[in-house]
């Protein structure tokens, strides 16, 4: 069964100043799968985050929405909150209301319903998430150049004096590829070969 839980963040005024977050919350509270929403000053500062913790043990959440800031600036944040709640950390979806909402509108009711919106979309997806986890691949770090060309010797060269293992192919009888077809080089005239 989904238990999503929705924090919506004023953002010091960076938010609230555009959108009645309050609202916003308090329209989560109808969404389904919601059995938690409520609003925090600052829900990346490690109060807010002590605040999404305690909700995700009191109310037995399973997944959780944040609807603050960009992914880009928090989602690690928020993700290693869940982590630490015992939460999958991919359980987790951000509605931007800072950057697609307060900062684009100057209508406050326009911007709240936005927000309604944009947290409606994050409760839905976030219903769907199920749990990743991250693994790791043992590589073996040598390279393969193609080509047997001025660029091609270059390339392998650089790549062997960074201390990896380097396989030149070329199709040719002989590298060099077309600076060796020629007889003189500017500007020393020296012989290409």
């Amino acid at each position: 069964m989904r238990r999503v839980g929705v924090f919506v963040c004023h953002c010091g005024t960076n938010i609230s100043a555009t959108v009645d977050v309050e609202k916003v919350a308090e329209a989560a509270k109808s969404m389904p799968n919601v059995v938690f929403a409520m609003d925090y000053k600052y829900m990346c500062s490690e109060p807010g985050q002590g605040v999404v913790r305690d909700a995700i043990k009191e109310h037995n959440l399973n997944r959780i929405v944040v609807a603050s800031c960009s992914p880009r600036m928090h989602e690690p944040t928020f993700q290693k909150t869940l982590d630490s709640a015992g939460l999958n950390p991919y359980l987790l979806e951000m509605a931007n209301l800072r950057e697609q909402c307060s900062w684009v509108h100057t209508d406050k009711e326009k911007a709240t319903q936005k927000a309604i919106d944009l947290v409606r979309m994050a409760v839905a997806k976030v219903s769907r998430n199920y749990e990743l986890f991250t693994s790791t691949i043992p590589i073996t770090k040598r390279a393969l150049v193609i080509g047997g060309g001025i660029a091609g010797m270059q390339a392998a060269l650089d790549i062997a004096d960074s201390g990896y293992q380097v396989t030149l192919v070329e199709r040719e009888a002989t590298i060099g590829g077309k600076m060796a077809m020629l007889d003189k080089t500017f500007p020393t005239l020296d012989c290409s070969a």
